[in-house]
């Protein structure tokens, strides 16, 4: 539910959740990515639908939707018409630049691609079809063939003890969303090790913006709560709910808001065993995983925007630049539509610092000025163009105590569920 709604670019700033006995009552607060309310019939009529229908979620979104939400929404899941390259390993400067290289050299025309970095490592799903023929890479020879390739490449500067996953898949309908796939990718590449939040010593949680996750034990009904404090950011609730499916961990309850700049969650879970959390070891691996999943997300470099005409070898002569001059890419999201690629790269240093503008005005020029846009925040770093912040009417940010599950979550869902009727499909 919370993927169909991210994937419209909705902004969630508040939610209750709660399952008892086979039933759930889920409660959303949404606005578009401008704080404005949804008041459009046809959006309201498909996010009934999708909720209800699983066939209609992670397809694309109708034009007719589009034009509604008064922007271009794609949303992120696996195309069932290319060739999908899932790549983890440990990352380098210049990697994305050596990969990309690597598919032209081979005529593998790159339709889509996104990528994370965390932790040193990275996890990247690239879509490519035959360059020459064009459609999906069936030929079992030519898939080997880039097998082979792309091992050479992260091969060519192999540390010892360095794990690397290189997978490619045929198309197919029922692929796992992409962005959710890549939570599972870094799961599994354990980009989560050395993960820590606050270390506890930091008591006024209300001055302090670092993520904060306490676990704890509720014997009296058998849960595990988690509590996650942490700056607020769109997606949040998306990637934290992501991270809890990935180990297999079954939310009963929730409460999710916002107070100024930072987000309250509150989990009351269990293990799909029905057991609660025993172990601080077991504790301890699902803090350490919840705050990869928030910190993965938050972008570290200059935001820089690129729109151009769709060509052979695009994302390669992009981020041979980007190499040229220095800058380490540490998240991508790129896609072509037609004769049109718009993508997002977020650039730093090659020693992760934030990357000289005087540099960044030479790429722009060499990639093309009407080409290439920057974004940068007042603090000097990227951010993202939207925000899960709930604002007033005066534009002012709502100051909201901090709640807790037991005081406000059953008073809540009765008032709310006096004004529900049953979704149709």
């Amino acid at each position: 539910m919370v993927q169909v709604l991210t994937d419209l670019d909705l902004v969630i700033s508040k939610s209750y959740v709660s399952s008892d006995g086979g039933w759930l009552m889920d409660v959303f607060h949404v606005t578009d990515h401008l704080g404005n309310k949804v008041i459009d019939e046809t959006l309201i009529l498909y996010i009934q639908q999708a909720l209800s229908d699983p066939r209609r979620r992670g397809g694309e979104i109708p034009k007719e939707l589009q034009t509604c939400l008064k922007r271009d929404v794609k949303p992120c899941h696996v195309s069932t018409e290319h060739t999908a390259l899932e790549m983890t390993g440990r990352d380098r400067p210049g990697l994305m630049s050596e990969i990309s290289a690597a598919l032209y050299e081979l005529r593998c025309h790159v339709t889509a691609a996104v990528a994370w970095t965390h932790n040193t490592r990275v996890a990247c799903i690239i879509h490519i079809e035959d360059g020459l023929m064009g459609g999906p890479i069936m030929a079992s020879k030519k898939l080997a063939q880039v097998h082979e390739k792309l091992e050479s490449v992260v091969e060519a500067r192999h540390e010892s003890g360095e794990r690397w996953s290189i997978r490619l898949t045929a198309p197919a309908a029922g692929r796992t969303h992409t962005e959710r796939r890549l939570h599972q990718l870094m799961y599994a590449d354990r980009d989560y090790k050395q993960c820590q939040g606050c270390d506890g010593s930091c008591r006024q949680w209300n001055g302090c913006t670092n993520t904060h996750v306490t676990i704890e034990a509720c014997r009296e009904k058998g849960y595990s709560m988690v509590n996650i404090r942490c700056r607020d950011r769109t997606k949040l609730l998306f990637d934290t709910v992501c991270a809890l499916t990935n180990m297999q961990y079954v939310v009963f309850h929730a409460a999710i808001s916002s107070k100024g700049t930072m987000a309250d969650q509150e989990y009351f879970i269990r293990r799909q065993d029905g057991c609660s959390l025993n172990t601080q070891s077991e504790r301890q691996k699902l803090a350490q995983c919840l705050i990869a999943a928030i910190e993965k997300r938050e972008s570290h470099g200059l935001r820089l925007d690129i729109c151009t005409q769709n060509k052979m070898g695009l994302l390669s002569d992009v981020t041979r630049v980007f190499r040229e001059n220095g800058l380490s890419i540490t998240r991508v999201e790129i896609g072509t539509q037609a004769e049109r690629a718009t993508g997002t790269f977020y650039v730093t240093d090659a020693s992760g610092h934030e990357a000289d503008l005087r540099t960044v005005e030479l790429v722009r020029q060499e990639i093309g000025g009407s080409v290439l846009r920057v974004y940068r925040s007042p603090n000097g770093t990227s951010r993202a163009s939207s925000s899960s912040i709930s604002r007033n009417s005066s534009g002012e940010v709502e100051e909201r105590a901090k709640f807790s599950l037991g005081n406000l979550l059953w008073s809540q869902l009765e008032r709310f569920s006096e004004n529900f009727g049953f979704i149709k499909s």
